[in-house]
């Protein structure tokens, strides 16, 4: 914009964002970061100039000298920039930074804010209270169910201790009836005869013999003889 646009009030011009001031630091850091290192080279020429006609040629040294001088200002103001400069664009990505965290935090705020809008601490609290009155209720609904009011509840349980009692000693008694007595030991049958049987059995034998010799022819004729 002219000198006069500023003076008569001309367009105003619109100020840059945050990135794009960052964006136009960094190009300006790097032209003066390249001029550094040019001055820097010719500082060096300049020396090595004046050191080769330090005894040949004064005049041409002094004047090497005075050229490095010039450049030495030169490149103390850069750096004097290039300081300025780096202090200013690490403020604005500092500001940048702050920004973008501010705008998620109003972000989060508005969200949370539209999340609470049909939402009222004492209709909570209310509901709240409606909540833990019905799990009473159903917890004594649990109860009057698993309750067995309706099925034998009294009973008298002397009643029925005696009944298991009772129950145990008649368990008891067929046990000890159903046992098998042990059953009698007989002496074992004598393998010999009696006495008597011997002599039965001697005599059976003799007649039967008897018999036999009857029947043979022989034996009559030996009998007769020994009569």
């Amino acid at each position: 914009m002219s000198f006069f646009g500023k003076m008569f009030g001309g367009k105003k011009e619109v100020a840059p964002t945050t990135g794009e001031a960052i964006q136009k630091l960094r190009e300006t850091e790097n032209m003066l970061i390249k001029k550094q290192e040019f001055l820097e080279a010719k500082i060096e020429d300049e020396l090595n100039i004046a050191r080769k006609n330090a005894s040949k040629n004064k005049r041409v040294a002094l004047q090497a000298l005075k050229k490095k001088k010039r450049l030495e200002k030169q490149l103390q103001q850069i750096d004097g920039t290039l300081s300025t400069i780096e202090m200013q664009r690490e403020a604005l990505e500092s500001a940048n930074t702050n920004t973008a965290v501010l705008t998620t935090m109003k972000n989060a705020a508005d969200a949370l804010k539209t999340a609470h809008q049909n939402m009222d601490v004492d209709k909570v609290h209310d509901m709240m209270d409606d909540i833990a009155e019905q799990q009473d209720v159903a917890r004594e609904i649990s109860d009057a169910i698993s309750n067995p009011v309706a099925f034998g509840a009294d009973l008298d349980d002397e009643d029925l201790e005696r009944e298991l009692d009772e129950l145990e000693q008649e368990n008891f008694d067929k046990e000890i009836i159903g046992i098998p007595e042990p059953a009698p030991t007989l002496p074992e049958a004598p393998t010999e005869d009696l006495p008597e049987k011997a002599k039965e059995k001697k005599k059976a034998a003799t007649t039967a013999a008897t018999a036999a010799d009857d029947d043979d022819p022989d034996m009559k004729q030996l009998l007769s003889w020994s009569n």
